[in-house]
């Protein structure tokens, strides 16, 4: 029964992006030049790291490839969980606005409905920057690249079960949408720079409250060394990162108060 329950989720999920696909195929142009422009954004900052490494070859035990990588697994794993989950990005806001109203009118759970409804231009952007350095940059061979996918899918896993985090503190706070930004903020920022600059009770912050070490320490640590159980912490810790998240959002849901603003999809 719930291997039939995972295929209809799944076949949910198909219809959402094909949906969301052609949504973004009528206006092309917007959305190549979105994505494209995303792409350059983060190349002018891997060209900073670049050249600092130019300069200080080996820092902590980090080489240049290692912020390739770096950059590599978490612009591509923010790229993948947010192009397909883009509305969970504006999960506090919608929450404060009272606009999960249209969204539980669906059957099935509300969170795979709610993260599926909006595909994001930018986000596949990210993803695309993602592949192209780690294939160009690093050239890695089969074993490294197949682990690279997994990694990418568990971190896109770690920035899903985030923003639904920072995403549920409306229902707790009320006009949240500024702590979530900032707390998102933060994370995006920790997720770029090497793990090795963080020591102590910032380490513990990395693997906590901000998550950020699930992305810019484990996964890049399991692709330098081939190293399988940093890339098993690394799912253990998305799916705690996940799993934290719909229960934050469960909870949470008790307290929504329906009927605030209605509104439509379009």
């Amino acid at each position: 029964m719930w291997f039939s329950k995972i295929l209809s989720y799944l076949r949910l999920a198909r219809a959402y992006i094909k949906l969301n696909w052609s949504m973004q195929m009528e206006y092309r142009g917007a959305f190549v030049s979105q994505a494209l422009a995303m792409f350059l954004n983060n190349g002018t900052w891997l060209a900073f790291w670049m050249l600092f490494f130019s300069r200080f070859p080996v820092v902590k035990g980090w080489e240049q490839a290692d912020v390739v990588t770096l950059w590599a697994i978490s612009a591509a794993g923010f790229g993948l969980g947010n192009a397909f989950c883009w509305n969970l990005h504006n999960l506090a806001a919608m929450v404060s606005r009272g606009e999960l109203d249209v969204w539980m009118l669906y059957p099935r759970s509300l969170i795979p409905h709610l993260a599926l409804g909006k595909m994001s231009a930018t986000a596949i952007g990210d993803l695309a920057f993602g592949y192209f350095i780690y294939i160009v940059m690093v050239r890695p061979d089969l074993q490294h690249f197949l682990l690279f996918n997994l990694l990418v899918v568990a971190v896109a896993l770690v920035f899903i079960g985030f923003n639904l985090w920072r995403g549920s503190l409306a229902f707790y706070f009320g006009q949240a949408e500024v702590l979530s930004e900032q707390w998102f903020f933060a994370m995006i920022t920790f997720s770029t720079y090497p793990n090795c600059l963080f020591d102590g009770w910032m380490k513990v912050v990395l693997y906590t409250l901000i998550p950020a070490g699930f992305v810019s320490g484990l996964p890049v640590e399991a692709l330098r060394d081939f190293d399988f159980s940093a890339a098993a912490f690394t799912w253990l810790g998305a799916l705690a990162v996940l799993a934290s998240g719909f229960a934050s959002f469960e909870l949470g849901l008790r307290r929504y108060q329906s009927g605030n603003l209605l509104g439509m999809r379009s």
